[in-house]
């Protein structure tokens, strides 16, 4: 009987209706010939209500089940489907209320369709994380209605079904192209002109037309009479790794998700690209102590256990130690490495105090420092000032952009590969950097 009372609902026209007696019983103060009526509308109200009661609780009604994918991909739409199935024999009404995560701040989800006699009707909605975790989807409340709509039965299905959120795995997929054809022509990718021998010697073969001429070796001409050169493959299994910096500088929120998460993003399709490129790839991220280190490696499996790490990255309010990561890196990676530092800087001191241990990071690794724009900061730069404070705010607004271009001067300067980037870009932008280090053969 409880759970009877829990699942019964009575619709806006009931109380329109009860409204209405009401008034009717108020005039019947004046008029007395309307006092039957009102009495004969009480009754033709509560034998429609039980009617309708009756009519929706005489069997199990409707089934639902909402379908989840078994993971998330961060900063992306991600499709959540509901099937529902009338087992009725007439056509209802069905209003759908889904408890999203809190993570989603949002309380208005409201569906509203009819669905025949023993059909069945299907929907999706799509959701778009910004954080990495666990999200808890809540009661899948169904209401369902008969054509008086004077009553409402509801129904509760997959209470409490939870599912990860990793970084963003779509993205990847998206990019995962680059690792196949250089050459691909799509908006945002460079075209990298490669230079010099970036290969590995492979073997001695008789020259045929089209050979390049300056691969001809000329002992092994003069051994065997015939013109014969030098095949080179590219160079294959080099260590590179996504070094990311999880200090305070990165907990700086744009379009909603953290630089962080910004570099997390781009770091798994990075990996996924030098994968594809035969490359070793491994993983380090730090701020005030080393965090997460996870070896280079070729293995068919690394790129899932760089995604699962990347998942449990975090980000605090700590200053990151430069110190420190020059000697982890020093300790534990021995061969000359690809490292893309994702960090940021916002002033140049913060810069200068750093800058020595990238250099001598750079002195023995190919280190390209990756740090942001602040697209906010260059939208206030493109207004148009209208007041001498708004002035005043382009003014300073254009000397950290200065600085910004100042300090990625300074880093190539010092002999450092630099990305400046803006977040919505960083991904292309790394992966373009890499492929240009590749096929130029500075690692």
């Amino acid at each position: 009987m409880i759970k009877f009372f829990k699942s019964l609902y009575f619709t806006q026209r009931v109380f329109v209706a009860l409204f209405t007696i009401a008034v009717i019983f108020l005039f019947s103060y004046w008029f007395e010939v309307i006092y039957t009526v009102a009495w004969l509308f009480v009754v033709v109200l509560v034998l429609f209500v039980i009617l309708d009661i009756v009519t929706l609780f005489k069997n199990t009604g409707l089934n639902a089940t909402r379908i989840l994918s078994e993971k998330f991909s961060n900063s992306d739409e991600n499709a959540v489907k509901v099937e529902i199935r009338n087992k009725y024999n007439f056509q209802i009404r069905c209003e759908v209320i889904d408890e999203l995560p809190v993570q989603f701040q949002k309380r208005d989800f409201l569906k509203i369709f009819t669905i025949p006699a023993k059909g069945k009707h299907t929907f999706e909605y799509l959701v778009r994380p910004v954080h990495r975790g666990e999200y808890i989807f809540g009661k899948l409340n169904l209401y369902a209605t008969t054509k008086l709509r004077l009553a409402k039965k509801r129904q509760v299905f997959d209470e409490d079904q939870m599912v990860k959120v990793y970084p963003s795995f779509i993205q990847m997929k998206k990019l995962d192209f680059l690792a196949i054809d250089n050459k691909i022509s799509q908006p945002g990718l460079k075209k990298i002109r490669r230079i010099g021998h970036t290969m590995e010697f492979e073997q001695i073969k008789e020259y045929v037309t089209g050979d390049d001429v300056r691969t001809i070796n000329w002992k092994a001409t003069a051994k065997q009479g015939n013109l014969m050169v030098n095949q080179f493959q590219d160079q294959k299994a080099q260590p590179v790794y996504s070094v990311i910096d999880t200090g305070r500088v990165m907990k700086m929120p744009f379009n909603g998700l953290s630089l962080l998460d910004y570099a997390i993003n781009s770091a798994l399709a990075f990996s996924n690209v030098a994968l594809k490129k035969k490359d070793k790839v491994g993983f380090l991220s730090f701020s005030n102590e080393l965090e997460y280190l996870l070896g280079a490696s070729s293995k068919f499996t690394q790129l899932n256990r760089i995604l699962e790490t990347l998942y449990n990255v975090k980000t605090g309010f700590r200053d990151p130690d430069y110190s420190l990561l020059y000697s982890r890196v020093k300790k534990h990676i021995n061969q000359r490495s690809l490292l893309m530092l994702y960090t940021n800087f916002e002033h140049p001191s913060g810069l200068k105090r750093q800058l020595p241990y990238l250099k001598a990071l750079a002195r023995k690794h190919v280190l390209v420092v990756i740090f942001f724009e602040n697209t906010e900061v260059q939208k206030l730069i493109e207004t148009d000032a209208d007041s001498v404070a708004s002035s005043a705010h382009q003014t300073i607004a254009e000397q950290f952009s200065y600085d910004k271009i100042k300090m990625a001067k300074e880093l190539q300067r010092n002999g450092i590969q630099t990305i400046l980037t803006k977040p919505e870009d960083l991904s292309i932008n790394t992966i373009n950097k890499y492929l240009e280090i590749k096929a130029r053969g500075i690692l």
